[in-house]
């Protein structure tokens, strides 16, 4: 793993609540301290849990800390930059309070900003957003949006309409003001004000849950090329989180024969979604599909642009994380160095050695 840098897209701190306390204005503050948190969860029982149980030093969660987390993940790994996505506020993204919702959301990044960034010039933040009120996510971007360690806006998965809907866009000229990508993260579906977490409905297990969540991300990829988002936003870049990797050509496949037939019903996408998307969207790699045969899950990567569009993430500390060594060794060495940080550096304008020639 030292023969080209490490980005990891998806490491997930934990929030001191009394940080988060002291930035929340009234009536928030007094709600806020009562337990009043977020949107919750569907409840399903997952025997891993949601944190990997070893991540602990001295009875402290390596996450919750910013200096632990640089010393104990960063370091001990190599990583050269991290994109920090805070859990707790994708669920507060589906709450039906408003303004509540976007009232912690905004302190939340504000601890990140103010209070992690200075620990560790590695750490970069992903800002969250309540996107079910455009004129709130645009109001908290403008307020952090230029802010060097801030590198993507980030929505819950789990959403009430698929994303590429006008009422979303908005959020997408903001962002696209900034330079910034906007990103999704999955956890979320079913919760709050989001729709039933699958297309046939409420699944009855974890496994069931977990496995569905390529459903929403589908969902979505259709909506924002059927809904002209890249057409509208030609700079904007859109990243899928933890969302698999192995289903996106078969979309492509599909998008492409049925836009070849019946591009008189979105006139506004003017070539072949294939292109668009491989121009527009980024992956990250957890979790990997993991075939008994690499080849197999080789022969996938050779069917959309891999080389532009994967971006290793661990999600840390996360039951079903990946750590770097782990995922590089899953690529052909041809896509390593793109997909451990060149892709990634290219995206978030993160400044990392060239490779020196062989």
């Amino acid at each position: 793993m030292d023969k080209f840098p490490i980005i990891d897209a998806d490491i997930h701190p934990s929030v001191d609540g009394a940080a988060v306390l002291a930035r929340l204005p009234e009536p928030w503050r007094t709600r806020y301290a009562g337990g009043n948190r977020s949107s919750g969860s569907l409840g399903w029982w997952n025997p891993n849990g949601v944190n990997r149980p070893d991540a602990v030093i001295d009875g402290r969660r390596i996450e919750g800390d910013p200096h632990l987390l640089g010393r104990h993940f960063f370091d001990v790994y190599g990583i050269d930059y991290g994109v920090l996505i805070t859990g707790g506020t994708l669920h507060l993204g589906l709450s039906p309070e408003a303004d509540y919702a976007a009232a912690v959301i905004s302190a939340v990044n504000g601890v990140m900003i103010e209070e992690w960034l200075p620990v560790d010039p590695r750490f970069r933040v992903a800002l969250a957003v309540y996107p079910n009120d455009p004129a709130l996510a645009v109001a908290e971007i403008h307020r952090w949006g230029g802010h060097p360690g801030v590198v993507q806006i980030q929505m819950p998965s789990g959403a009430r309409i698929p994303y590429g809907q006008r009422f979303f866009h908005p959020i997408y000229a903001a962002a696209a003001e900034y330079g910034l990508p906007v990103a999704i993260h999955p956890g979320t579906e079913g919760v709050g004000i989001s729709g039933p977490p699958g297309a046939a409905g409420y699944p009855t297990s974890y496994f069931e849950w977990h496995t569905g969540l390529v459903e929403t991300y589908i969902a979505h990829l259709v909506s924002l090329i059927s809904e002209g988002v890249f057409t509208k936003f030609p700079t904007l870049k859109w990243v899928m989180v933890e969302g698999g990797i192995s289903w996106l050509p078969p979309i492509l496949w599909r998008m492409d024969k049925n836009w070849k037939a019946l591009r008189m019903t979105i006139p506004w996408v003017d070539r072949l979604p294939s292109q668009i998307v491989q121009e527009h969207v980024l992956l990250t790699t957890q979790p990997l599909e993991e075939p008994e045969n690499p080849k197999q899950f080789h022969a996938i990567l050779e069917m959309f642009d891999a080389a532009k569009m994967l971006m290793f993430s661990s999600d840390y500390p996360h039951w079903d994380g990946d750590t770097p060594d782990f995922a590089a060794r899953q690529f052909p060495a041809h896509l390593r160095e793109r997909v451990m940080s060149r892709t990634a550096a290219e995206l978030y304008k993160l400044p990392v050695p060239e490779l020196p020639l062989a």
